[in-house]
């Protein structure tokens, strides 16, 4: 993919991750295609990192994936005995106690959760593979604009492990438990057309098209009224949580906000 980030100088540019901000849009970019935009835990402090860095004004936050795939999943030299140097291996992992280890896979989520804040909308462009981790960060994305060639796959259990980082509640979101168990549990490959029947994706264009439609969908977010988008992300990601009363009463509280403050009586 072409970079469409590539007049601006980067906010961020460090460990295969690149953040540039256009006003009110920023594009977090995977930056290593070489290595297929493989992830390793200096990725992810680099992604939490670009999340702390947003300046106020952005509203729309665009993901994409340099190169032929969007993401490969872990760096494969996580797997080897010898690990990534600098960085804890596997083994060392499971050789920490029980808060250790769960504050080391909390560390790794911090990458994952930024995503879904009430102010911004992310889109997530994706190309090609998104395997695993990679799958797992574009779901952490509000919305999904795929290329036709798009593969996921939810590959962790296959390795003896379980998707960890933050992907299995969207997934769920999205395409309901049963599916979400059969793609988990087999680790097959969700093509184009099954990813926009089953809600995985929100459109899919060809690939040379990709760049074009994430952008005319950021203009379309960005057209309306930053505080509107923000009540109505909080009022839908609170929905399956509460009863249907429970979302009546948070969408007359909601709206009494917005026209209290189109009135110019907010607080």
């Amino acid at each position: 993919m072409a970079s469409p980030d590539q007049d601006l100088a980067p906010v961020l540019d460090k460990d295969g991750v690149r953040l540039t901000v256009d006003d009110a849009l920023a594009t977090v970019t995977l930056a290593n295609p070489a290595k297929r935009n493989a992830q390793s835990p200096a990725l992810w402090r680099a992604l939490a990192e670009a999340g702390r860095l947003l300046p106020g004004s952005v509203r729309v936050v665009v993901l994409r994936g340099e190169g032929r795939s969007f993401s490969a999943g872990l760096d494969r030299q996580m797997f080897t005995p010898e690990g990534i140097p600098g960085e804890p291996t596997f083994i060392d992992l499971a050789r920490r106690d029980d808060a250790g280890l769960d504050a080391n896979i909390a560390e790794f989520q911090e990458a994952f959760t930024w995503w879904r804040r009430n102010d911004i909308v992310s889109v997530a462009a994706v190309q090609g593979h998104a395997i695993g981790a990679g799958f797992q960060l574009a779901l952490a994305c509000d919305l999904r604009v795929v290329a036709d060639d798009v593969q996921f796959a939810m590959r962790e259990t296959s390795l003896g492990l379980v998707p960890d980082l933050t992907g299995t509640h969207p997934l769920v979101g999205l395409v309901g438990y049963a599916r979400a168990l059969e793609i988990c549990a087999t680790g097959r490959f969700v093509g184009v057309e099954e990813s926009v029947a089953s809600g995985l994706a929100n459109i899919a264009v060809p690939g040379d098209q990709l760049d074009d439609a994430v952008r005319d969908l950021a203009a379309a977010l960005l057209a309306a009224p930053r505080d509107a988008v923000a009540e109505t992300k909080a009022l839908l990601r609170g929905a399956a949580d509460r009863t249907y009363d429970e979302q009546r009463a948070a969408e007359r509280a909601a709206q009494a906000r917005r026209l209290r403050d189109l009135a110019g009586l907010g607080e």
